[in-house]
């Protein structure tokens, strides 16, 4: 797992200024993610900076210089691109990938979490030994 080990350390000083908020970086897409109060808000890539935004503003993004759209299994995600290092080279265009991403995580809802599907199986398994008599321990 490599990621740009400079613009990680140029979104962390960005993170640790702002007061207030919960930062935790988790490894994560093949790069260094960075969660801001429980919710992905931008990820380092490689050499490119993945991040989450409003949906809405996916024309307006698609303009800026460095722009990459994600795609995954052939898919184009809304809401998520990737920045190249020409869009983030100066320290102007990191903080407005940077805003935009905040401004967006504090709107975003917490993923769910899926559940384990241990205790289906579990039951399956009992069900299987003792047939019908499982109804009873639903009760």
């Amino acid at each position: 797992m490599s990621f740009d080990l400079k613009l990680a350390d140029r979104v962390r000083n960005y993170l640790s200024e702002i007061p207030g908020i919960k930062i935790e970086e988790k490894k994560m897409f093949s790069g260094l993610a960075f969660m801001v109060n429980g919710k992905m808000c931008v990820n380092v890539s490689g050499e490119n900076l993945m991040c989450r935004f409003n949906p809405e503003k996916q024309q307006e993004v698609e303009k800026k210089a460095g722009y990459l759209p994600m795609v995954m299994r052939g898919k184009e995600y809304k809401g998520y691109c990737y920045v190249s290092p020409d869009g983030i080279q100066k320290k102007k265009d990191l903080e407005y990938w940077m805003e935009l991403c905040l401004e967006f995580n504090s709107k975003a809802k917490h993923q769910k979490r899926r559940k384990s599907n241990h205790s289906v199986l579990f039951f399956l398994v009992i069900y299987n030994l003792i047939g019908d008599q499982s109804v009873f321990f639903l009760k």
